[in-house]
């Protein structure tokens, strides 16, 4: 379960992609930013992304976009540690760009999108 904002939807279905709204590094449990520094807070993020993605009957390696907003672009190595885990096949597209705040205090958030299946499967 993915902590519930209610100012915004989870996630919109639109033509051939679902839009997964920005997660913070929230406990859905505790409803508050987990401690630790950013590879936790980037794998809380990851956790609830996969929470959402599930619930639309997804799997990670539907997701064909990320973006993730860092603090300190120092902390990369440590998100990119916990990153890849999340997925089993190809990575989806990425970027990532620093930002000078994130609300509540966290490290880093991030966003999705997650293909229904209908195009084209990544070449190499």
């Amino acid at each position: 379960l993915a902590p519930i904002n209610p100012l915004y939807t989870q996630t919109v279905a639109f033509s051939h992609y679902n839009h997964i709204a920005a997660q913070l590094p929230i406990d859905a449990k505790s409803n508050k930013i987990v401690t630790g520094g950013a590879h936790d807070q980037a794998r809380q993020c990851l956790e609830n992304i996969k929470a959402i993605v599930e619930s639309i009957d997804h799997v990670m390696d539907d997701i064909v976009k990320i973006n993730i907003q860092v603090k300190d672009m120092a902390d990369l190595a440590a998100i990119d540690d916990v990153y890849s885990t999340f997925f089993t096949g190809e990575l989806p597209a990425r970027t990532v760009v620093g930002v000078n705040d994130i609300a509540q205090g966290a490290m880093v958030q991030i966003d999705a999108v997650v293909s229904n299946g209908e195009g084209t499967p990544p070449q190499k």
